[in-house]
């Protein structure tokens, strides 16, 4: 078997998304939204008190298949009041309920909502929603979809398409995050991604630099350089740049956390379900490619710069051990403490290049304390930062893409807790307040520049299928990262 590390992309060349008119014709799987109350459309063959009968009730998700002559109709509850997020979900669940189609008709677009916005929520709902990881498999257990219908009326039809391809760029988007986060580490190394950025990079009109241990060791990147130092494969520092093609009206940076595999290094994990996804912790780098690879087709305005620190973190004789000092590329020393607390060793660097580089604001995004995890579980990311303003725009990504965050304080208080006898800065403070400590951390790089940080430790993956999110990795972040670079704009 060939490996493609990017599965899902074949599925979206081969994908098609039209617009027709209520009472087209229909492929075999027809979802019909129906409110918790009201009435029930004409399409439905029950009628409110028969789905009720058979325990419909019209909560957001719920479906009901009910045969019809040369298919079925699926009942797709969409609640009380839908919003872009319920219709999202709803979409995702009809493409569940109708698993064995490639070709999904609905009227969901425009239930409630804007027909541009839900036609953009339903297109990724469907596919977020019929997601699977089968590089590997042999016998894939997954029929992709093939053609998206988006029922609407004639007058609503183009702004039906224009919702309809935002969501294809965005599921796109989302999709390769999930597959780059699903490959197995020796799959998909440091190198490997590297070489994946670069085949990316050319096909979406993105200049991309690539610097290997060489390079490394000459710019002085002793954090991500440390963190590799117990590896037999070579680390990579890769630099994506966006232009627009008009003058841009800022310059973004994208810092993600690359590590495509954590051990934990000397301070070694246990062998639990967590250390089986470690594989995932390059969910950060893998949002932030995938959504560089977008903002040419949703024509951003901004410059953005892209910086992926990428390694696995390895346990051996020459692996760096707690005591050890690393000096940073910007000069500034650390003792590690814990080699498990590596995420934030990496980005040093990777925040260090990008101030170098005059962006305008940083939003970093990193799979980085298990502190975030126990503290708002595996729904919502962490946010923290120390520009108000683009945390706010941070939050109204999340709100507009479903990707939870929760803002936690950037308490410096708590700074001393990094206090080190021996070098500038220790990598983990104590017991407590570990998402803060390791945001205060990465804030000793940022210096003034404008910054949210974003700890997606608990959304990088789904324990089953929830709504858009399946079973597995979910993509978090990619989504969430183009809502933020398309509404930046500099402060002047």
């Amino acid at each position: 078997m060939t490996f493609d590390p990017i599965p899902s992309r074949a599925r979206f060349d081969e994908l098609s998304v039209r617009v027709a008119a209520p009472g087209a014709g229909a492929g075999r799987a027809l979802g019909l939204a129906v409110t918790a109350t009201g009435d029930v459309p004409s399409g439905v063959p029950l009628d409110r008190a028969a789905l009720t009968e058979w325990g419909f009730r019209g909560a957001v998700g719920e479906t009901l298949i009910l045969p019809r002559e040369g298919g079925a109709v699926i009942v797709t509850g969409v609640g009380d009041e839908p919003s872009e997020a319920s219709l999202r979900d709803a979409a995702a669940a009809f493409a569940r309920a109708a698993g064995r189609d490639d070709v999904l008709t609905t009227d969901l677009a425009g239930a409630g909502v804007s027909v541009e916005a839900s036609a953009q929520a339903v297109v990724e709902g469907i596919l977020l929603g019929r997601y699977r990881y089968d590089a590997l498999k042999s016998d894939p257990s997954t029929v992709p979809v093939r053609e998206i219908v988006l029922l609407v009326d004639d007058a609503s039809a183009d702004d039906a398409r224009r919702g309809a391809d935002r969501g294809v760029v965005l599921a796109r988007a989302a999709s390769l995050s999930r597959d780059l986060a699903s490959a197995p580490a020796g799959h998909l190394t440091a190198p490997d991604l590297a070489d994946i950025a670069v085949w990316l990079a050319g096909e979406h009109g993105l200049d991309i630099e690539v610097f290997d241990e060489d390079a490394l060791v000459e710019m002085g990147c002793g954090g991500l350089l440390g963190v590799n130092a117990g590896s037999v494969i070579e680390p990579r520092m890769i630099v994506i740049r966006y232009v627009p093609s008009s003058e841009p009206t800022g310059h973004l940076g994208l810092v993600g956390k690359g590590i495509t595999y954590d051990s934990g290094g000397i301070s070694l994990k246990p062998s639990n379900a967590m250390h089986a996804a470690m594989k995932m912790d390059m969910s950060g780098a893998g949002a932030v490619l995938a959504a560089m690879t977008a903002l040419a087709d949703l024509e951003v305005p901004v410059a953005v710069s892209a910086y992926l620190a990428c390694t696995d973190n390895m346990p051996s004789g020459s692996a760096t051990k707690l005591g050890d000092v690393l000096t940073s590329r910007s000069g500034r020393t650390i003792e590690v403490v814990n080699t498990d607390a590596e995420g934030r060793l990496v980005m040093a660097d990777a925040i260090a290049l990008a101030n170098e580089d005059g962006v305008d604001a940083i939003v970093d995004i990193a799979t980085l304390t298990g502190a975030a995890l126990a503290a708002l579980g595996m729904l919502t990311a962490a946010v923290i930062g120390n520009d108000d303003s683009l945390l706010d725009l941070v939050e109204a990504a999340a709100e507009r893409t479903d990707e939870q965050v929760w803002r936690m304080p950037l308490d410096r208080r708590y700074r001393k807790q990094l206090d080190s006898e021996v070098a500038d800065i220790k990598n983990l403070g104590g017991e407590y307040a570990g998402a803060i400590t390791a945001a205060l951390f990465l804030a000793e790089w940022v210096g003034d520049t404008p910054w949210a940080h974003l700890d997606i430790a608990g959304t990088m993956r789904s324990e089953g299928d929830d709504a858009w999110r399946t079973k597995g990795a979910t993509g978090f972040g990619a989504r969430l990262l183009l809502e933020v670079a398309s509404t930046f704009a500099a402060a002047r």
